[in-house]
């Protein structure tokens, strides 16, 4: 997986196209993408920009496009294809406009401009948009509905493409919102699970307030951490009914209702969409951890990157492992083949781990010192694809010209 730069264009640059209207774009129905079909697409979100990188099936080699938006951090990216369209979002922060989201038709060769937030509380909210955390396509028959998990906490959904956007009110409101408060990154909701067989249920974590469920549609939410401690309260008080920090959700849509869960110290699983969890933390180095992966065809299989602790946010004993169960939790097994095993003190944030979703799974994962690591055997052998970007905080995947 080698790198290849590909430099910027002088003609077109990348920032400077006409904010697009409409929830499907014209690029898409045209076909015009149709000559890079089964191109792999990588999108990596940086403290510095974004940075879109493209192979072929092999995945042998990489070439790098950034980075857009320079200077400012990228914390959400989507590659959406539903509806017949090819349009990236990227979830931008800078010293001047603030949170904004961007799109793209056209794989990042241009973006819409930076014009008024269209992701914002209302004013009687007496809240302000500090940051945008994540970016989830609605489900494949509403394919112009879009969600966006913000910080402060709060839950937002479009109906348009993403055109416009709108709070859900019932966790806006919620009666629990006054007593969350953030984990060290902010009070950020940051995962949003959806059923792809009920569409009434779906689900929300945030750090710190904990996992949420909703029956109705999203017109009220119940706290569902039944079993997740909180390890930084008193013993007494270390299991809540809310308030855990949750650092990410994963599900297969194969078997939704099998939810797992990377904690502020604990891994757990829950065989009843979040009712009860379990501990799954079985021969694993440390439980505390950020990142997590479900594999896209086996819904046994789940990936994480354990930390040392939340004192030491690095790999332990400095070795870059990422581990891997293949029976739901019963067992843990590291992958360590192609990542340095010496000192080797990482982190890899909630939304730096992702897989692809070729028959071959691919598995990619960067780090805050910048280092962009990927495996085209869904993780038994690796190789780093870039070695010196800025500090990474969010990868995802996607393929050319699947719409």
């Amino acid at each position: 997986m080698k790198q290849t730069r590909r430099k910027a264009s002088k003609k077109r640059p990348a920032t400077v196209a006409k904010k697009r209207r409409g929830s499907t774009s014209k690029r898409a129905k045209a076909g015009a993408t149709s000559s890079r079909n089964g191109e792999a697409l990588l999108l990596v979100g940086t403290m510095k920009g974004a940075f879109v990188l493209r192979s072929d099936k092999s995945r042998k080699k990489w070439k790098v496009e950034g980075p857009h938006f320079r200077g400012e951090a990228v914390y959400a990216l989507l590659h959406d294809t539903r509806g017949g369209r090819e349009r990236t979002f990227a979830a931008t922060n800078s010293m001047h406009w603030g949170p904004t989201l961007r799109t793209s038709d056209d794989y990042g060769a241009t973006w819409s401009e930076p014009g008024p937030q269209t992701v914002r509380f209302p004013e009687a909210s007496g809240r302000a948009l500090a940051q945008i955390w994540q970016i989830t396509p609605g489900r494949n028959t509403e394919p112009d509905v879009l969600y966006c998990g913000v910080e402060p906490a709060a839950l937002f959904e479009s109906r348009d493409g993403g055109e416009s956007w709108r709070p859900n009110e019932g966790l806006l409101n919620h009666e629990h919102q006054p007593k969350w408060q953030p984990g060290g990154g902010g009070l950020c909701l940051h995962t949003i699970v959806l059923d792809p067989e009920n569409s009434r249920r779906m689900l929300v974590a945030m750090s710190t307030g904990g996992v949420y469920r909703s029956e109705d549609g999203g017109k009220s939410w119940r706290a569902r951490n039944s079993g997740i401690r909180a390890q930084f309260l008193p013993e007494e008080h270390r299991y809540p009914e809310f308030g855990q920090c949750v650092h990410k959700v994963v599900h297969h849509p194969s078997r939704p209702g099998r939810l797992f869960l990377q904690n502020h110290w604990g891994l757990y699983r829950s065989d009843d969409w979040g009712d009860n969890w379990k501990d799954i933390a079985n021969g694993v180095p440390s439980d505390f951890g950020f990142a997590m992966e479900m594999h896209p065809h086996d819904p046994d299989t789940v990936y994480i990157v354990p930390i040392e602790a939340d004192v030491f946010r690095a790999t332990p004993e400095a070795k870059l492992r990422v581990y891997r169960t293949k029976n739901a939790g019963a067992s843990w097994e590291p992958l360590t083949k192609g990542l340095p095993q010496k000192d080797a003190y990482e982190n890899v944030l909630r939304d730096a781990l992702a897989a692809d979703s070729f028959d071959s799974a691919g598995i990619y994962f960067g780090t805050r010192s910048g280092k962009l690591f990927g495996s085209r055997d869904e993780g038994a052998t690796w190789t780093e694809i870039a070695d010196a970007l800025p500090p990474i905080v969010c990868v995802k995947t996607g393929m050319v010209g699947a719409a």
